[in-house]
């Protein structure tokens, strides 16, 4: 307890010690509320509840996830409405010929401009304006962006007008991107903390096919006197609404308590720590928890060059590969191919317009079905299995969207494009879509894991912008079965580097995942292959092989026997006993 008085002390929270001691203990040991009498009946139940009820929370902390949720739809929104708008709008600025070079270079430069400037600006001010400005204002400006980007891009008269307005939309997708689930995390209890940023690209998928839905009910309005095009002017203007709507909501939110304590304003901290928590002492455990970690990696950066510490260092090499390798998997396994071009490849392939456009919401709306269930099966059958999985069903599918074109009957066409996308829709959203982000979260060691999201969000829109601007040119130069194919090749090659770079760190803690990612990269890709005989074995002659284990954590080396047992038992006895005192 002397810590904690030290603590008090030099924040000036002395008038808080007694609730500071109390979820002091708690942090030491999560059980003793039942066993000591400082702690009141209400305290006692909420601490109890929360691990019976952990999804009874404040409507304080149930009011920020729905605000994260709708800023999620916003990013899916931003990026799906131009999949409806480019059926129409091209025509109107001359660039509409389908058999041209020039006017499919411009589409895809078009509709990828946002992706170029994430990855190429504003993805890197991320870190400085999280820093300066704090959660909530970052959340405001990059919403507000959105809406008047948003705005101007349906205000716009010429392709180069619309490229302009589309790459600044892009100061909003960017740093919205990488902060909004890093505040969630910032704010929510932990029992509940993955399920909630999980909810991120839920969210975002739900916003995709809201675009979709968007774009098929504004498809309809005719033009008036003096505008023309209002259809896809409204399409795109619409995605800044609920833009707006968080900007209202982000007034009332709490500041994340984290990046209050790092800026060393713990009292404002752990009153908005009282708002997220039910109990005093629940706040005080958790300014406690957050105050040790920051102090921690604080004394891990001093004198230290991150940035080059995170490519020369193996741990952080490996961890920053196989972050890399998720990230761009999430866009060469060719899912934006679809997200941002369904509609005209529907239209290519026998619908109509307003077919085309209710068959997108359908792809959409399957995309964000299939992702609820990823906020569990990502826990229990992990990250890199999720993977191996699902790349050789894309490929599969992917072939089967493409082949369909070289159908002679338009209804054998139509059938089998609808098939092969909603298929794709169905294995996609439970593994590449929530790994990339969750895995680039966790793998990076606290003291680089700010420089390591920025490195791996940039890499994830840098491709995100090569994959849309070179679609419209591949699909002319290749046909459709060429260009899905390619990107069908590009799934069996992701599955070989998973295989080989990604490791697993399903329920792992930080300590774990050092152990994990220091395993030489050579001798994690030769057990990689080692795994293929082992998966034939196991999922095609049914039999029962032993797996090999290449990870040895040290807590399960030390309770391996009767003496390591032993001594686990001594070590929580006096850990028991230092808490009761």
């Amino acid at each position: 307890m002397a810590d904690v008085e030290v603590f008090a002390q030099e924040r000036g929270l002395t008038h808080l010690l007694p609730e500071l001691k109390q979820g002091a203990l708690v942090a030491q040991d999560p059980t003793c509320h039942n066993r000591l009498d400082i702690f009141s009946d209400e305290d006692k139940r909420i601490l109890t509840e929360e691990v019976t009820h952990k999804w009874r929370q404040t409507p304080m902390l149930y009011y920020m996830v729905v605000m994260s949720s709708l800023a999620a739809a916003v990013q899916g929104m931003d990026e799906g409405v131009i999949n409806g708008a480019q059926i129409i709008y091209p025509t109107q600025f001359g660039i509409g010929d389908p058999t041209s070079k020039r006017d499919s270079w411009l589409v895809g430069l078009i509709n990828s401009a946002p992706y170029l400037c994430c990855s190429t600006i504003s993805c890197w001010l991320t870190h400085p304006l999280n820093h300066y400005l704090g959660r909530k204002k970052t959340i405001f400006l990059t919403c507000m962006i959105s809406f008047l980007t948003c705005i101007w891009s349906g205000l716009t008269n010429t392709w180069w007008h619309l490229f302009i307005a589309r790459f600044f939309l892009g100061f909003g997708i960017g740093p919205k991107s990488a902060t909004v689930p890093v505040y969630t995390a910032e704010c929510s209890p932990a029992p509940i903390r993955g399920a909630l940023v999980m909810m991120w690209q839920m969210w975002t998928a739900f916003g995709l096919a809201l675009g979709d839905l968007i774009d098929l009910a504004f498809y309809f309005i005719p033009d008036t006197p003096g505008v023309t095009g209002l259809n896809w002017r409204l399409m795109l203007a619409s995605a800044g609404i609920p833009g707006l709507i968080v900007c209202v909501q982000v007034l009332f939110a709490p500041e994340s308590p984290r990046w209050l304590i790092s800026k060393g304003r713990y009292e404002d901290a752990f009153n908005e720590l009282c708002r997220l928590r039910f109990s005093r002492v629940q706040a005080a455990r958790d300014l406690y928890y957050i105050h040790v970690l920051l102090e921690a990696e604080n004394e891990m950066k001093k004198g230290r060059n991150r940035v080059v510490e995170m490519f020369t260092i193996p741990r952080n090499r490996n961890a920053a590969l196989a972050s890399w390798v998720v990230m761009f998997g999430q866009q060469f396994c060719g899912v934006n191919v679809i997200a941002y071009y369904s509609s005209t490849i529907f239209v290519d392939s026998g619908f109509t317009q307003v077919s085309a456009m209710a068959s997108s919401f359908g792809f959409g709306a399957l995309n964000w079905l299939f992702a609820i269930p990823a906020i569990f099966t990502i826990d229990t059958f992990g990250r890199r299995n999720l993977l191996l999985f699902t790349f050789p069903c894309m490929a599969i599918c992917l072939l089967i969207t493409g082949f369909s074109f070289l159908s002679t009957s338009e209804t054998g066409r139509v059938v089998g494009v609808s098939i092969g996308i909603y298929l794709y829709a169905i294995f996609y959203s439970p593994g590449e879509g929530p790994v990339p982000f969750t895995y680039s979260a966790e793998a990076f060691p606290l003291y680089i894991r700010d420089i390591g999201m920025s490195f791996a969000t940039a890499t994830l829109w840098f491709w995100n912008f090569v994959l849309s601007i070179t679609w419209p040119s591949l699909i002319l130069a290749f046909k459709p079965q060429g260009a899905f194919g390619w990107y069908a090749a590009w799934c069996c090659i992701l599955w070989v580097l998973v295989l080989l770079f990604v490791r697993e760190t399903k329920g792992r803690t930080l300590e774990e995942l050092d152990q994990i990612f220091a395993v030489p990269l050579g001798a994690h890709a030769a057990y990689g292959m080692r795994q293929i005989p082992y998966g034939v074995k196991k999922f095609v002659l049914f039999q029962n092989p032993v797996p090999e284990q290449i990870y040895e954590f040290e807590s399960e080396s030390e309770v391996s026997n009767t003496g390591g047992e032993e001594k686990a038992r001594r070590e929580v006895k006096e850990d028991l006993g230092k808490a009761n005192a």
